[in-house]
């Protein structure tokens, strides 16, 4: 089993930045990979972006190329999204999740029901 726990939201102004964390327990030498998942109000969840632990290999969804980054510290597993250039269409829940098994990585990266293990959100507000 494994644990994880977001943190690091807020309220920031259109344009500004904010960094997430999300800190990971319990069985963490099985994770294959963590990602960033984000529902706003009255929307499906989607994909954010992820890595792959073992070579940090990353994915972006398209709206977060460019602004977006995804890392994670190897010393204690926690992993980060940096957010810069945030717009309002940013506002929302956002999870981090662990996969220990996704299959094809490349191909099922950014699918929710691959990923075991789900935190809390931590809320990110964009104002205008």
């Amino acid at each position: 089993q494994v644990q994880v726990a977001e943190s690091g939201g807020g309220l920031v102004q259109a344009g500004g930045s904010l960094t997430l964390s999300c800190a990971a327990s319990g069985r963490t030498a099985y994770i294959y990979a963590t990602g960033w998942f984000r529902q706003a109000a009255g929307k499906d969840r989607e994909f954010v972006a992820t890595i792959r632990w073992s070579d940090g290999i990353t994915h972006y969804a398209d709206s977060a190329k460019g602004r977006f980054t995804i890392f994670r510290n190897h010393a204690d597993g926690t992993m980060y999204l940096r957010m810069n250039s945030l717009k309002p269409e940013d506002t929302a829940l956002y999870y981090c999740a662990a996969a220990q098994f996704v299959g094809d990585y490349s191909v099922n990266y950014y699918k929710s029901d691959r990923y075991n293990d789900w935190g809390q959100g931590t809320q990110v507000t964009v104002s205008s």
